[in-house]
C-alpha cells in the first residue's frame, strides 16, 4: 500500500499531539510550580555548575531542551541572568533533555501505552474541574503526559512503511551505505527535521520507532540523533529574533555549543558510537546492532515472514516477533545510552571554555549603541511568548526602566523653569520634554499590551495578581510624566501672559522639587528591585510623601500673604501654585505605585 496524503497528515497530526502533550505538560508544571520556578531561575548563582545542575533539572521537569532554553534567553534578555550564567544553564539543558530520551525508552515500548494513557486522561480531566488552582494544573501535567505518549503510539502507526513504498526505500537504502558521507547526510537529515519540528525529543522518538523496525542502523540512527541536537537551536534562535543583543547572544551560544560538540563527534563517530554499543551490552540490554542484521537476513532467507512482519499479519506468539521485541529494547537503551553519552562528554568538555564561549559570543553578535531617546523597549518585545509565568520578570525589569526614563523628565522640568524663556536652548528642552512624554505614552502601551498578552497565557493565581498590579505601576508611572509635561505648559502659558517669577518662587519651586525627585528615586530602587519589597522602604516613601504635602501646604498658606505684601504678582502667584499643585499630583502618583507595591510585592517577603 501506497504512503497517501492521508498518511503524511496523520503522521503531522501525530507529532503534533506528541510536542502538544511536552507542552500542555510544561504549562502545567509552570503554573503549579507558580512563582518558585521563577525564582530557581532569578536566584541563579555566578557558579557554572549550579546552572550546570540548574539547567539539568529545570529541562527534565520540563522535559524540553527547547523550552528551557527559550526560558533562558528571556532571562538574559530581562536582565535577570548573564551571559556567562546562561552558558552554564544551556549546557545543562542538553544534558536534561537525555531525560526525555529516557521515558521513551524506559516506558516507550516496555508498557502498552494505550493500556494507560486513556485512563490518565480521564484522572487529569477529572482534576482539571476541581476548584483548587494547583489541583487544576495537576490536571493539565496528567493530560499532557497522556497526549505525550499517545501521540508516540501514534507516530508508531503513520511512520512511514519504507518497505512497501520501494521509491522511499531505495533512496533510503542508495544514501544508507556511503560511508562517512551516510553518517553526515542523515546528520543532516535530523538537523532539518527538528528544525521544521522543533523538538529533538519528537525527531528522538521518530529516530527511535525507524531503527527498532529495522529500517536503518543503529550508527545511523545515532548521526540523526546527533543532527538534532544543533537543529533544536532553532526554537530559542526564533524566540530571539526580536529580543535585545543579550538575547541574541544568549541563542547564538546555543547554537554554537551544539555545533561545535556535533563536530568533535562526527571527527570519531564511528569509535563513539561503537563504544555506546558495547555500553549497551555491559549493562546487559544486547547488541543495538543486532536488530538491523536480524531484520536484513530475515529479508534475505525467509521472504514471506519478512513481507509478512510489518503488516502484523504475523500471529502474536511467532517466533520472530518475540525476538524482534527483545531487541527493540536494546535499541532504545543504545540511542539513550548515546545521547546521553554525547551531551555528558560535551558538557564535560565545553564547561571550562564558558569564558572563551561568551567572548567568541559577543564578537559575532556586537553590541548596536542606540541613541537613549529612540523609542526602544530594553527587555521585552513582540517575539515568541513560550512561558507567561517567566516572562512577567521581563515586564518587571522594563516597568523599572521605564520609571528611569519618566524620572529624567523631572529634572527636564526643572531645568526648564531656569532657562530663559523664548530662547534656542528653552525651545530644544521643551521638545525633549515633549518627545520623552510621547516615548512615555508609547512605552505604557507596549507595557500594557506584552502584559496582556502574558494575561491570555497559563499563568498560576499570583501570576495573574502581580500582571493587575503592574498595569496600574505603568499607569500611575505615565501620569507622572504628563505631570512633568504639564509644568513644561504651565510654563508657556506664563510666557504668553508675560508674567515673571522672582528668586523666592524660584528658590521655594526647587525645595519642592528636592522633595519630589527623593520620593521619585526611592520608587525606582524599589522597581530595581522588586522582589524584595521591604517594610522600611515603603515607611521612607510614606514620611516623603507627607513631607511634599506639608511643604504644598505651607507654600499655599504663605503664598495670599506673599501676594498681599507684594512680594510678586498675582498672576505670578497662580502660576506659582499651579507648578506646586502639579509636583503635589506627581507626589501622589508615586506613592500610588507605592501602594501597589506594598499590596501586591511585600506580602511574599513579610
Amino acid at each position: 500500500m501506497d504512503y497517501s496524503i492521508l498518511d503524511f497528515l496523520s503522521l503531522l497530526g501525530a507529532v503534533g499531539l506528541f510536542l502538544y502533550g511536552m507542552k500542555v505538560m510544561s504549562e502545567g508544571l509552570q503554573k503549579a510550580a507558580g512563582d518558585r520556578l521563577r525564582n530557581i531561575l532569578s536566584a541563579m548563582t555566578r557558579n557554572r555548575f549550579a546552572g550546570l545542575l540548574t539547567g539539568i533539572v529545570i529541562t527534565a521537569l520540563i522535559q524540553s531542551s527547547s523550552a528551557s532554553t527559550v526560558m533562558v534567553v528571556s532571562f538574559v534578555n530581562a536582565g535577570l541572568m548573564s551571559l556567562g550564567q546562561s552558558m552554564a544553564v544551556i549546557m545543562g539543558a542538553n544534558v536534561g533533555t537525555t531525560f526525555t530520551a529516557w521515558i521513551i525508552a524506559l516506558f516507550g515500548f516496555k508498557v502498552n501505552i494505550s493500556a494507560f494513557m486513556l485512563p490518565l486522561i480521564g484522572l487529569g480531566v477529572v482534576l482539571l474541574f476541581m476548584n483548587k488552582s494547583k489541583t487544576k494544573s495537576i490536571g493539565e501535567l496528567l493530560v499532557g503526559f497522556a497526549f505525550l505518549f499517545m501521540g508516540l503510539d501514534l507516530i508508531s502507526d503513520f511512520v512511514p512503511d519504507l518497505q512497501n513504498n520501494p521509491e522511499m526505500f531505495a533512496s533510503l537504502r542508495e544514501y544508507s551505505s556511503m560511508g562517512l558521507r551516510s553518517i553526515l547526510i542523515f546528520a543532516l537529515v535530523g538537523l532539518v527535521v527538528t528544525m521544521v519540528i522543533q523538538s529533538s525529543a519528537a525527531t528522538f522518538a521518530i529516530t527511535l520507532i525507524m531503527c527498532s523496525k529495522g529500517w536503518i542502523t543503529f550508527d545511523l540512527a545515532c548521526a540523526l540523533v546527533l543532527g538534532s541536537n544543533i537543529g533544536t537551536t532553532i526554537t530559542p534562535i526564533l524566540a530571539s529574533l526580536s529580543g535585545n543583543v543579550a538575547a541574541k547572544r544568549a541563542s547564538m551560544g546555543h547554537l554554537l555549543f551544539n555545533l561545535l560538540g556535533t563536530l568533535w563527534c562526527l571527527c570519531v563517530f564511528v569509535p563513539f558510537a561503537n563504544m555506546n554499543a558495547w555500553l549497551t551490552e555491559a549493562i546487559g540490554q544486547g547488541d543495538p546492532n543486532a536488530l538491523y542484521h536480524y531484520v536484513t537476513e530475515i529479508e534475505a532467507t525467509q521472504p514471506e515472514i519478512y513481507n509478512h512482519l510489518f503488516d502484523n499479519s504475523l500471529p502474536s506468539g511467532h517466533e520472530v516477533l518475540r525476538n524482534i521485541a527483545a531487541m527493540q529494547m536494546s535499541v532504545s537503551f543504545g540511542l539513550s545510552i548515546f545521547h546521553t553519552t554525547f551531551n555528558l562528554v560535551n558538557v564535560v568538555i565545553m564547561i571550562w571554555l564558558t569564558g572563551l564561549y561568551v567572548k567568541i559570543v559577543e564578537w559575532v553578535v556586537p553590541s548596536k549603541h542606540r541613541d537613549d531617546e529612540e523609542f526602544t523597549l530594553k527587555f521585552i518585545s513582540g517575539g515568541l511568548l513560550n512561558a507567561s509565568e517567566l516572562n512577567i520578570a521581563q515586564a518587571e525589569k522594563e516597568i523599572s526602566v521605564y520609571a528611569e526614563r519618566v524620572g529624567r523628565m523631572i529634572d527636564m522640568a526643572q531645568n526648564l523653569i531656569h532657562t530663559k524663556e523664548k530662547s534656542e536652548d528653552f525651545n530644544q528642552l521643551y521638545s525633549r520634554l515633549e518627545k520623552y512624554e510621547d516615548i512615555s505614552d508609547r512605552m505604557e502601551l507596549e507595557i500594557a499590551h506584552y502584559l496582556n498578552r502574558c494575561a491570555e497565557g497559563r499563568l498560576s493565581n499570583e501570576g495573574k495578581l502581580r500582571i493587575a498590579a503592574m498595569l496600574n505601576i505603568i499607569s500611575e508611572i505615565e501620569s507622572i510624566a504628563d505631570s512633568c509635561m504639564g509644568v513644561g505648559k504651565i510654563l508657556n502659558r506664563k510666557i504668553q501672559a508675560g508674567v515673571d517669577f522672582n528668586e523666592e518662587i524660584y528658590k521655594n519651586i526647587d525645595s519642592m522639587y528636592v522633595y519630589v525627585r527623593d520620593a521619585m528615586n526611592m520608587m525606582i530602587r524599589q522597581l530595581g528591585d522588586i522582589e524584595n519589597v521591604n517594610q522600611k522602604s515603603l515607611i521612607e516613601s510614606y514620611n516623603k510623601e507627607r513631607e511634599i504635602n506639608n511643604y504644598r501646604n505651607t507654600l499655599r498658606g504663605a503664598n495670599v500673604g506673599n501676594i498681599n505684601d507684594r512680594h510678586y504678582e498675582y498672576q505670578a502667584g497662580i502660576y506659582y501654585m499651579d507648578i506646586v499643585g502639579d509636583l503635589e499630583k506627581t507626589g501622589d502618583y508615586i506613592i500610588n505605585v507605592i501602594d501597589t507595591l506594598r499590596e501586591n510585592f511585600q506580602k511574599r517577603h513579610a
